[in-house]
């Protein structure tokens, strides 16, 4: 039975069904985002075959471990620009390839939702790995999901795999929150827009499903460059393409939560 996180108003998970999309870049900076125009927020970085959350945010603590007054031990998880970041990377060594089985990862995961010190906050959101595999199943058995975000390219093979995903959502009663286009395009120097990854996944996505589709962002170098060294583009570069249509779906996911009538937390305009 799924039970909801004390003082977490919202859970929404961000996934692709597929690796190689950017999916982790833009749950970085949508956290971020979020963070940014007044709300507090979390971010679990559920990805054990590639968590790479704490580099993209310059994370360089481990969380801290303290215990409460009856004598429960918990996870008090490091910050990066006001975004609370707990990643399965904290657990794992980072030369080695990750070889969990299902229930220990279900068993970590019960621990990201019920031993760390998350506090109060308006959202957490969950970076989820490739694929429709245990780390899904296990998230949305354990905890109430208010919704997925969709990450697509525009390219036939990642909407194939999208699709795979968005079937599960359903299977579960998972409300699907929109579709983002990421990679849609990139502008060459000379100004010229180039589709390298094809044309309109997103859309078809879109209009399959009666999907919103939030957003194309852009093939923007500098962003891949940022998360390598651990800056956000949402704050790095602010008015850039991809930072401004990303603030606008981070907008947009707080109106959605209005539409489908799960009540949210106010947060500045």
């Amino acid at each position: 039975m799924t039970q909801k996180i004390d003082g977490v108003s919202h859970i929404i998970v961000v996934s692709s069904g597929k690796g190689g999309v950017g999916k982790s870049t833009l749950s970085a900076n949508l956290a971020t985002a979020l963070r940014l125009e007044g709300a507090k927020v979390g971010l679990i970085d559920a990805d054990v075959y590639g968590p790479s959350i704490p580099q993209m945010l310059g994370v360089l603590d481990l969380p801290e471990f303290e215990t409460d007054s009856s004598g429960k031990e918990w996870l008090v998880p490091p910050q990066a620009n006001g975004v609370k970041v707990i990643s399965m990377g904290f657990l794992m060594d980072p030369e080695k390839a990750a070889a969990w089985r299902g229930p220990m990862l279900h068993k970590t995961l019960r621990q990201f939702f019920t031993q760390v010190k998350w506090g109060e906050l308006d959202y957490l959101l969950i970076d989820m790995p490739p694929g429709t595999g245990d780390v899904q199943l296990s998230v949305q058995e354990l905890v109430d999901v208010s919704g997925a975000l969709i990450v697509t390219t525009p390219q036939e093979v990642s909407v194939q795999d999208v699709k795979r995903a968005i079937s599960m959502f359903q299977s579960v009663n998972v409300p699907l929150l929109g579709v983002i286009e990421n990679m849609s395009f990139f502008m060459s120097p000379n100004g010229e827009r180039l589709e390298l990854f094809g044309k309109g996944g997103g859309k078809r996505i879109s209009e399959h499903y009666a999907l919103e589709l939030l957003a194309e962002l852009p093939l923007d170098p500098d962003v891949r460059e940022l998360a390598d060294r651990g800056f956000p583009a949402v704050i790095e570069r602010p008015l850039s393409e991809f930072s401004q249509k990303l603030r606008l779906v981070s907008k947009r996911l707080v109106e959605r939560l209005v539409e489908l009538d799960i009540e949210k937390p106010q947060i500045k305009s």
